[in-house]
């Protein structure tokens, strides 16, 4: 399944021109890097990947629309998966915020 370019475009409008935010294919999605750091990515499998500080991920997840995101069936600490009905409107804005602001956080690659 190949990634949603809609939701890419939309990612795209709310980073606007940061040019500390790059675009990478990557495992079937559209990754958006920030400084060289993965942020958010708009899955190949549908919906969202956002990477959030990893001592508040947990606080966003409630089971059916925020799901911890596994790698090989292992839960990959500060990364979660936000399903389509997570993010209709102004969530989505919200997460790529959360996503941005967190990877700002950690060193330059």
């Amino acid at each position: 399944m190949a990634y949603d370019e809609q939701l890419a475009g939309r990612i795209r409008d709310l980073v606007g021109e940061d040019l500390d935010v790059t675009e990478k294919r990557m495992f079937g999605g559209l990754t958006f890097l920030v400084n060289g750091n993965m942020s958010v990515t708009v899955s190949g499998r549908g919906g969202l990947m956002v990477r959030l500080d990893p001592d508040e991920a947990g606080s966003f997840l409630d089971g059916r629309v925020v799901v911890p995101f596994e790698m090989r069936g292992k839960p990959m600490k500060g990364w979660l998966r936000v399903t389509e009905a997570g993010f209709e409107s102004e969530e989505l804005r919200e997460w790529v915020e959360r996503s941005v602001e967190y990877a700002r956080t950690l060193p330059h690659k």
